[in-house]
């Protein structure tokens, strides 16, 4: 029997946590299938693209910065990658090469587990308008939310989505934010702010009201200064590690033909990882 094989593939690529997940339920499930990081440079992308077939890959991943070009050079995409504007999963359906995007679906899907019912918690404030942004409104959107405020430093990108997911997504200067939190019932921190070196708070959630949920998609640390301070006075979070667990399964499902489970076994192991490093 032909070994099952995927892929993620970025430039840089070494700090992916992808193949530890997907190792991780090859080996649960007893799947005879292997999941590898492969660097690909910019300028390689296309020619990596059309060799995926001959070199016999049921599909895989795709990170920064290759998501736009992905979704440029596959055949089909699904309905999430032509509105996020951006491909995370590739796979072939009858010889044809697909893309898709599951992170709009991991980004629910954490929220789903960690915060059931979050989606009648409108109005939703979206901190950010990049990438991430774009898959967190698409879920946003899909869940129901029908006030989307996107707030942003440079207001015309934060415009750019509003025009692109029209009715109910409006765009704000970073200065509305204090404002916009009054009534609010998510806040979601789509920036770096918070990463590890970049320790500025994205927002104050002291003025959120006290249904709120707050929730970051940065997971290193797990616990960002935003969560910290929402914590702090005894609003609902949740870390953003449960949306790369859960982006993770729509794929592994399609190469190898089995739906994964996000356990806390699971989730142990990457946050072992994580404070390793």
């Amino acid at each position: 029997m032909v070994e099952k094989k995927a892929f993620v593939t970025g430039h840089p690529i070494a700090h992916s946590r992808s193949p530890k997940i997907h190792g991780h339920w090859l080996a649960k499930y007893g799947i005879d299938g292997s999941y590898q990081a492969i660097d690909v440079a910019p300028e390689d992308f296309a020619a990596f693209l059309k060799s995926l077939a001959e070199k016999g890959y049921r599909g895989g991943n795709v990170t920064i910065p290759h998501k736009e070009s992905a979704f440029a050079g596959v055949a089909r995409r699904d309905h999430a990658a032509d509105e996020i504007g951006a491909v995370n999963t590739l796979w072939f359906e009858d010889g044809v090469l697909w893309g898709g995007n599951t992170d709009g679906y991991g980004f629910a899907a954490n929220l789903d587990d960690h915060a059931p019912g979050w989606a009648k918690n409108g109005p939703a404030v979206v901190l950010g308008a990049g990438g991430a942004s774009r898959a967190v409104i698409h879920a946003l959107k899909e869940g129901g939310i029908k006030d989307i405020r996107v707030v942003n430093r440079t207001l015309a990108r934060a415009e750019e989505l509003g025009h692109h997911f029209g009715a109910g997504v409006s765009a704000h200067g970073a200065g509305a934010v204090g404002e916009l939190l009054a009534d609010a019932g998510l806040l979601i921190n789509t920036t770096a702010l918070g990463m590890h070196g970049n320790e500025t708070l994205a927002a104050d959630p002291a003025g959120l009201p006290g249904h709120a949920i707050v929730t970051d998609i940065v997971y290193v640390p797990l616990e960002t200064p935003l969560l910290a301070a929402a914590s702090a006075r005894g609003l609902k979070t949740v870390d953003g590690l449960g949306m790369l667990l859960h982006q993770a399964v729509p794929g592994f499902e399609r190469w190898f033909g089995k739906r994964p489970e996000v356990t806390p076994e699971l989730r142990r192991m990457i946050v072992a990882d994580i404070e390793a490093h």
